[in-house]
Formats: C-alpha cells, sequence, structure tokens
C-alpha cells in the first residue's frame, strides 16, 4: 500500500470545505483565479508556539494582502474556540475548524512525536497550485517569512 502524502510543489492543492471562527463555510476553491493563498496548518489555539504564530501572521497579515494574498489557519480546534482565539489575539484572518482532521490528513500533515499535530504551511498560487511547503514544529517566524518572500514573488510575477 502505498503511504499517502500530502500535495508538492507544482501540485494541485486538494480542494475543502470547512467551517470558519464566524461559522461560514470556506471552501479553497473560492480563492482560485482571485488569490494567493497561504494555508497554515497549526496544533492548537492559545498555545505558545500557535500564539506566537498566528500573532506573527497577524503582525505581517497587511503585508500578505497587498501582495495579493489570504492568510487561513487551520486546527482541530471548534469554531467556538477559534472565535475566542482570534478575538483574543485580534487576528484578521480566517481560522478554520478542522474538527474530524479530513484537511490535514488531505495535505498529510505529520504529527510530532505520533500525537502533537504538525505544523506546515503551504503557498498555493491564484491557480490551486502548491508553489511552497513549509514544515517545522520548531522554527515558527520561518513559516511567515518563507510564506512572506514566495507570495512576494508570485505578486511581482
Amino acid at each position: 500500500m502505498a503511504k499517502a502524502r500530502g500535495p508538492q510543489v507544482g501540485e494541485v492543492a486538494p480542494d475543502f470545505e470547512l467551517p470558519s471562527q464566524g461559522g461560514e463555510t470556506v471552501r479553497l476553491s473560492d480563492f482560485r483565479g482571485k488569490q494567493t493563498v497561504v494555508l497554515y496548518f497549526y496544533p492548537k489555539d492559545n498555545t505558545s508556539g500557535c500564539t506566537a504564530e498566528a500573532c506573527s501572521f497577524r503582525d505581517s497579515y497587511e503585508v500578505f494582502t497587498e501582495a495579493g494574498a489570504q492568510v487561513i489557519g487551520v486546527s482541530s480546534d471548534s469554531v467556538e474556540s477559534h472565535d475566542g482565539f482570534a478575538q483574543r489575539y485580534k487576528l484578521p484572518f480566517v481560522l478554520l475548524a478542522d474538527a474530524g482532521g479530513e484537511v490535514r490528513k488531505a495535505y498529510d500533515v505529520p504529527a510530532t512525536f505520533g500525537i502533537l499535530p504538525g505544523r506546515v504551511t503551504y503557498v498555493i498560487d491564484r491557480e490551486g497550485v502548491v508553489r511552497h511547503v513549509f514544515s517545522s514544529q520548531a522554527n515558527i517566524g520561518k513559516h511567515v517569512s518563507g510564506a512572506l518572500e514566495v507570495v512576494q514573488s508570485l505578486a511581482t510575477a
């Protein structure tokens, strides 16, 4: 049996449909032809590393939007948890509730030590093609800076 693997650079990102912190349904395909998407998977709301990562994306959000990108965070937390997390830290971007972990599985986001949900960032261009993948549980700042470099290069291409 072949091992599942997430989308690689140059491949089309799997479409999905999940509820946001406001309860709206968000589909990846809604952004096709309109915006680059920075899709980042993180372990859990209100934990130190995830809060630092979310606040880093928040602090760079204007630069992402000026370059034509939408930032979307995904974890297994509930819509209610995401809503509280977004309000507490004034997060201007969408957080999606992947309660059953189906999208995490479709993107083959690995677990750290086999238990902690992994931290992976994808940059998906306007055509839905993956242009960048960065996976690191610890190097949180690189998720934001690496994604920003790719988004800016796509904006000038």
